[in-house]
């Protein structure tokens, strides 16, 4: 039974969830600014079933260290980044921008779990036959699971104890409400409040969830950043709208690594795995350009192989333009410091360009190398053998810094036909037997003349 209150106006910060009786420029939580937005909320009493098991205290030798029983999603790519299955209890939350294909993923992961139980798939934004015509677009076939498309979180409650399924997809989070609480759907204290009586859910009745998310404009989960913090795990499904490869990444995961990715290909009937991303990164990399490298980069305990391309051109107009796609914009412009400083090359009036292909977001420094032989093949108009592939961190003295992995990395360079590695000198050891003809060089100017034949 639920008794109405008096309503009044409270203050939410949207990033932290800092509540305050007025507005306030600066949030006191979180320290960000412009960041409150008005709410009515009434005082209610809300009796509602405690579905946590009451707990006691237990000393720390007497808790099972076991290795969480993990379940096979079917999706090999998700089971990486999820760090070898899903965990039973543990609440997700995957966001991504729209038309991405967070929808698809779901439900195609709704389709090849092996889970012994049922499936409640909970949409608040499609009709059941909408669902129902992604399902055979897709070919989902499974008995256990089960349609609701409902707004309303006590319904959704009242039918989660009915069903007693082992998995929960909600679509989406933004679009559900607790009538007791008198704000919108997506508002601060709407998905607050939400996600806490998801989150009983999840660990009460042990049932796996998974919850899609919106996002804002810069790319962050839409509501209160205390989202992220109450969830299990959170997924990025990212990737470009006009580009058919699709990234799963971990930016939160309380039972595995955050460095793993899965990569997919969005296909008419659905999202295909990729099991080799280097063969798909690099199969329509041209012969005998110019400016373009081959780096591999470990994504976790992966490593892959992509194609840095650079372009140098002389600036018509006064003030160059620098752009970067998938690479660190600051890096980079260290790294273009360091050639004016060192290398004595004149890129103060020049528009410089570098995309990583395949829309791959890479931040790790062993590519800084790779970036720089890019740039100057690119300005001087130099042609790198398309057998070679370039890894090394470089310092703002222009030293080559040694990297982690490079075995790993050789490997898979090895896998797809490389022949040559230009590596940092301190990484090469004598006794050690490398796969791929290995070259070591001390800094950039080394490299350059190896590579290019001097600068």
């Amino acid at each position: 039974m639920v008794a109405k209150g008096k309503e009044k106006s409270v203050f939410f910060c949207q990033e932290c969830g800092y509540e305050s009786a007025k507005w306030l420029g600066k949030c006191p939580g979180c320290g960000n600014w412009n960041t409150f937005v008005e709410e009515t909320v009434s005082k209610q009493k809300n009796e509602t079933v405690r579905l946590l098991p009451s707990s006691e205290p237990i000393s720390l030798e007497h808790i099972s260290h076991d290795d969480l029983l993990r379940i096979d999603t079917g999706i090999e790519e998700f089971n990486r980044v999820l760090g070898g299955g899903m965990v039973p209890g543990a609440l997700m939350l995957l966001a991504g921008d729209p038309g991405i294909g967070k929808s698809t993923l779901t439900m195609q992961l709704a389709g090849t779990i092996h889970l012994d139980g049922t499936i409640l798939y909970v949409s608040g934004e499609e009709s059941s036959q909408q669902l129902k015509m992604r399902a055979q677009r897709l070919s989902v076939k499974n008995s256990q699971l089960f349609i609701l498309t409902e707004n309303n979180l006590s319904v959704i409650e009242k039918q989660i104890q009915k069903l007693k399924p082992k998995l929960l997809i909600l679509d989406s989070i933004q679009t559900v409400y607790m009538p007791e609480i008198s704000s919108a759907p997506g508002s601060v204290s709407q998905l607050r409040e939400c996600t806490g009586r998801i989150l009983q859910w999840a660990k009460g009745l042990e049932i796996s969830i998974v919850v899609v998310g919106h996002v804002t404009k810069d790319g962050s989960v839409a509501g209160p950043r205390v989202l992220e913090h109450m969830v299990d795990t959170v997924l990025f499904f990212e990737g470009e709208r006009h580009n058919h490869f699709r990234i799963l990444r971990a930016l939160k995961n309380r039972f595995g690594s955050t460095n793993e990715i899965g990569v997919f290909e969005m296909q008419e009937h659905g999202l295909q795995e990729i099991s080799n991303p280097s063969e798909i990164f690099l199969s329509e990399r041209p012969q005998g350009s110019v400016g373009s490298v081959v780096v591999p980069c470990m994504e976790g305990s992966r490593p892959v192989l992509v194609e840095l391309q650079a372009l140098v051109a002389a600036s018509p107009y006064g003030q160059p333009r620098r752009m970067t796609n998938g690479a660190d914009f600051n890096r980079t412009a260290m790294l273009l410091a360091v050639l004016e400083k060192k290398m004595r090359l004149p890129l103060g009036n020049q528009d410089i360009f570098l995309n990583v292909v395949g829309g791959l977001k890479i931040d790790e420094p062993a590519i800084d190398l790779g970036i720089i032989v890019a740039l100057v093949s690119s300005m001087q108009n130099r042609q790198i053998k398309d057998d070679v592939i370039i890894l090394g961190e470089v310092g703002l003295t222009g030293e080559v810094r040694t990297i982690s992995f490079l075995e790993k990395r050789l490997i898979e360079a090895e896998k797809m036909g490389f022949q040559t590695a230009i590596v940092p000198k301190g990484n090469l050891k004598r006794e050690q037997q490398y796969p791929l003809n290995v070259q070591g060089v001390r800094n950039v100017s080394e490299a350059l003349q190896l590579i290019l034949g001097g600068a």
